[in-house]
């Protein structure tokens, strides 16, 4: 029989990678879900609360539409069969009915720098670690390989704690072939965009007022355009570019890394976007450090990574699961790693391309 592969989704962004991947496993009964959570997290998006999350609002209906639109299986919250692997697209929340079968991680994207409330969850086991936001990326310790975006990256996560032996440098899907998005259908050419980042949206304080008179300061007299990111509040966003820049052009959709192959300036706030800017050379002004980025950057496999993903879940599966179960959680326990981890690395290192 095929092997039962569940798929996680969360933003648009996470749900394409994991079609990415489950596309390059044909073999495989590949079925998918919205991600989901349980206990107080389920009860609260149940309520509309977490509409500003992967939980609820946009990205779930985005995540609805994809699937209904592909025509992909879904299993809702993996209900219908037992799995042999889960790949998550994050471990902020992981579900507990998946917590048995083989897991696999895949980086969805930028993580934001580490803060206060980073510090909090990483010291203190009992707090969520979604309140660290993607910070806190890898630090569940709950799957078998993570599979992360470039050597930067690895070197990051190691510097936060987790295990070297767990972390494959495979690239991520959407960021593994940015010089593709030089060839797209937006029409315009040569303005300034602007990708905005939805901080109010998640509980943090902006002065967005400051911010676009920031931007006009940038421009300096050339044409402007907003990508608004699809979390925010776009009647709020609208009336106050319009009180600063009535010329502003302002969208709500579209796709922004063909809007930042063809600008001419990018200025981004938080966002994973900042990575196309940087990789196609543009003129760019973030709140980010950039030298910072250069060295985290996303390899550049010619879109590659969904196919390396995927040989990595292939090992996993072959994988005797008592042999993970008993890796997952020991790093908790300040326990040497078991030398099943270091073969499965070893042999990442040694097949670049699976």
């Amino acid at each position: 029989m095929s092997p039962n592969i569940l798929l996680i989704c969360g933003s648009l962004n996470q749900t394409t990678q994991m079609h990415q991947i489950a596309s390059q496993m044909p073999d495989c009964n590949c079925q998918f879900t919205p991600f989901y959570a349980d206990g107080m997290e389920d009860f609260a998006a149940r309520l509309g609360w977490l509409n500003s999350t992967i939980l609820g609002g946009r990205h779930r209906s985005d995540t609805i539409t994809y699937l209904a639109d592909h025509r992909l299986p879904v299993d809702w919250r993996g209900a219908k069969h037992s799995y042999d692997l889960v790949v998550l697209c994050t471990d902020l929340i992981i579900p507990r009915n998946v917590r048995r079968s083989r897991v696999v991680l895949v980086q969805e994207g930028i993580t934001v720098p580490e803060g206060a409330m980073y510090q909090l969850v990483r010291n203190i086991k009992f707090l969520p670690r979604y309140l660290a936001d993607t910070s806190a990326t890898g630090l569940s310790d709950g799957y078998d390989l993570f599979c992360v975006a470039s050597e930067g990256y690895r070197e990051l996560f190691i510097q936060k704690g987790i295990r070297p032996e767990k972390i494959a440098v495979t690239g991520i899907p959407n960021f593994d072939n940015l010089a593709s998005n030089t060839h797209n259908p937006f029409p315009q050419r040569d303005y300034l965009l602007v990708a905005t980042s939805p901080y109010r949206e998640a509980g943090h304080f902006e002065d967005r007022l400051g911010f676009i008179r920031k931007c006009v300061q940038i421009a300096a007299g050339r044409p402007m355009i907003f990508k608004l990111h699809p979390l925010e509040n776009a009647v709020r966003a609208r009336k106050e570019i319009a009180s600063v820049i009535p010329s502003a052009q302002i969208f709500t959709t579209g796709n922004v890394n063909h809007m930042i192959a063809n600008a001419g300036t990018v200025i981004t706030q938080q966002s994973s976007c900042t990575f196309v800017a940087l990789a196609l050379e543009k003129e760019l002004y973030t709140q980010l450090d950039i030298a910072e980025l250069r060295r985290l950057m996303p390899i550049q496999n010619s879109g590659d990574s969904a196919r390396r993903i995927a040989g990595l879940c292939q090992r996993i599966l072959h994988t005797p699961l008592p042999q993970l179960e008993g890796i997952r959680f020991l790093s908790r326990d300040r326990m040497k790693a078991p030398s099943l981890a270091s073969r499965i690395q070893k042999r990442v290192r040694e097949t670049p391309n699976p």
